[in-house]
């Protein structure tokens, strides 16, 4: 399949690439889980209107377009050196 990306066999490595994709994965899984189990506690009554308020006020990081920036260069790094030494994905 052409589209299907592949490790680095010999060396048993992802790409930046790829391990963007997992660590967004792995943050968007923490994410739903948070939210799920705040869900219950909510419905069973388990926190005060204290930390309720707390919870809604604390602000939520936010990607900044420094980080964009870095991962677009990370990824344009990722794809010269692939031109360079000749592998495909």
């Amino acid at each position: 399949m052409a589209h299907v990306r592949k490790t680095d066999e010999k060396r048993g490595h992802f790409d930046a690439r790829d391990r963007l994709i997992i660590a967004l994965y792995a943050q968007l899984k923490a994410e739903r889980e948070t939210r799920e189990t705040l869900e219950w506690a909510i419905r069973h009554g388990a926190l005060s209107s204290d930390v309720l308020e707390a919870i809604a006020s604390d602000p939520v990081p936010v990607v900044t377009s420094d980080e964009i920036a870095s991962v677009e260069k990370i990824v344009a790094l990722d794809e010269r050196l692939r031109r360079n030494t000749g592998r495909e994905e």
